[in-house]
C-alpha cells in the first residue's frame, strides 16, 4: 500500500489589521496560512515567515484576539472577526484570569496562599535570633555607639552618686572597670543615669544600659533599682536588643505591603509576642542574679506592681490599648514571679546601704534636667 502524506487542513487567507514594529503604519494585510507558519501579504509587501508557537497573547482589542510576536516588541496582529475553528487551533490560547486561582479554585489557591504568608512571617519572627548570634560584639558596640546619640551630654556626673552607682553594679557581679570588659563586654562605663524625669530604662546594642533619673526617684528602695537594672543585663546576656532590631527591620519588610494600620497593627503584636518571650528571659536572669547576690526580688514585685496601676489610654483606639501591651506586657505576672522568688531565701541584704541610696538619688545634683528622651516623651 503506497505511503500517503497527510496534509493539516489549509485555512483560507484571512483580513488582520498588523503594525511590523518598524513603522507607526497600520496595515491591512492578509493572513496566509502554511501549517505551522504563516504569511502577511497586502499588495506588492509581503513579510516574512511567522510561526504560530512564536505569537504571545495580547488582550483582546474590539472584543478579538490579537497577539504579539516574541523577541520582537511592538510588532502586533490582531483579528476582525472571530478566527475559525481550525486557525483557533494553531493560534497560543490566552492567559486566563488568576492563572493557579483558575486552576485550582479561589478558596484552595487562598489557602496556599496563607499558609506561604504564615511561613514567611515564622521565618522572619526566628531568623534574627539566629542572624544576631553571627554579629561580631564589636559590630554592635559601633551601633549602640551611635545610637547614644547626645545621651553622653545628659548623663549625671555628681561623684557620690556614681560611686554609689558604680557599688550597686558591682554588688550584681558586673566586675568590669573602665576600659575593662567582664565576661557579657560590659565596663563599668557602659551603665549610667541620665537626667530625663521618665521611669524606665533602656539597653542599647553592645551592652549600653541607661537608667533615666525619673526611675531613680520613684524607685522606693535600691533593691528595686537593682531588680530593673539586672532585667537590663539579662538583655544584654541574651543580645535581646540586636535581636529585637533585626526583627523590626524583616517584619517592616515582609508586613510594609499591607494597609498602614493593618501592618501596623499586625507588626506591634508579633513584635509584642517577641518582646513578652524577650522579657521573661530577662526577668529569670534578673532573679537569678538577685538571688545569688543576695538581694531580695520582692522590691522589685513591686515596682512592677505600682506599673500595673498604670492605666492605657481610651478603650475605643486600637492603636493605644496595642501600645499598652506592647510596653506593658503583663506587669501583674511578673510581680508574681518576682514575689515568689523572694520566698527561695532569707539571708537577704539591702543592695545599698542608706547613704549610698541617698548618694545614688543625688546622682544628676548639679546636671541640668532634660525633660525629652530618645521616644519623644
Amino acid at each position: 500500500m503506497p505511503l500517503m502524506l497527510v496534509r493539516s487542513e489549509m485555512i483560507e487567507p484571512i483580513r488582520v489589521w498588523h503594525y511590523d514594529g518598524q513603522i507607526a503604519v497600520r496595515r491591512e494585510p492578509q493572513l496566509i496560512d502554511d501549517g505551522a507558519m504563516f504569511r502577511l501579504v497586502e499588495g506588492d509587501w509581503t513579510s516574512d515567515s511567522v510561526a504560530y508557537a512564536d505569537l504571545v497573547p495580547r488582550d483582546p482589542i474590539g472584543g478579538q484576539p490579537s497577539y504579539g510576536l516574541k523577541k520582537l516588541p511592538g510588532w502586533k496582529i490582531g483579528f476582525f472577526s472571530p478566527p475559525p475553528a481550525g486557525l483557533l487551533d494553531r493560534l497560543p490560547k490566552p492567559r486566563t484570569y488568576g492563572g493557579l486561582i483558575d486552576r485550582f479554585g479561589l478558596w484552595p489557591a487562598a489557602a496556599g496562599c496563607g499558609v506561604l504568608a504564615a511561613s514567611a512571617l515564622f521565618v522572619v519572627a526566628q531568623t534574627p535570633s539566629l542572624v544576631a548570634k553571627l554579629v561580631p560584639p564589636a559590630v554592635e558596640r559601633q551601633l549602640g555607639d551611635a545610637m547614644v546619640g547626645d545621651f553622653g551630654n545628659r548623663a549625671c556626673t555628681n561623684e557620690p552618686g556614681r560611686a554609689a552607682l558604680a557599688m550597686l553594679t558591682d554588688r550584681l557581679g558586673v566586675r568590669g572597670q573602665q576600659g575593662v570588659r567582664d565576661r557579657r563586654g560590659i565596663d563599668a562605663s557602659d551603665i549610667i543615669v541620665v537626667n530625663i524625669p521618665i521611669n524606665n530604662a533602656v539597653t542599647l546594642p553592645g551592652g549600653r544600659i541607661i537608667l533615666f533619673n525619673g526611675l531613680v526617684q520613684d524607685a522606693k528602695s535600691p533593691d528595686e533599682i537593682a531588680g530593673v537594672l539586672g532585667h537590663e543585663l539579662g538583655h544584654v546576656a541574651h543580645r535581646d536588643v540586636l535581636e529585637s532590631l533585626l526583627r523590626q527591620l524583616g517584619l517592616s519588610v515582609v508586613l510594609g505591603g499591607l494597609d498602614g494600620n493593618i501592618g501596623g497593627y499586625t507588626n506591634m503584636l508579633l513584635s509584642t509576642a517577641y518582646s513578652r518571650s524577650a522579657e521573661s528571659r530577662a526577668d529569670e536572669f534578673a532573679i537569678e542574679t538577685l538571688n545569688q547576690h543576695r538581694i531580695s526580688p520582692a522590691p522589685t514585685a513591686g515596682f512592677f506592681r505600682r506599673l500595673e496601676g498604670e492605666k492605657p489610654g481610651p478603650k475605643g483606639s486600637a492603636a493605644t490599648l496595642l501600645a499598652y501591651v506592647s510596653s506593658h506586657p503583663v506587669s501583674s505576672q511578673r510581680a508574681e514571679r518576682f514575689a515568689q522568688a523572694a520566698k527561695q531565701q532569707k539571708d537577704y541584704r539591702p543592695a545599698l546601704d542608706p547613704g549610698q541610696w541617698a548618694a545614688l538619688r543625688s546622682i544628676c545634683t548639679g546636671s541640668k534636667a532634660d525633660p525629652r528622651s530618645m521616644f519623644g516623651f
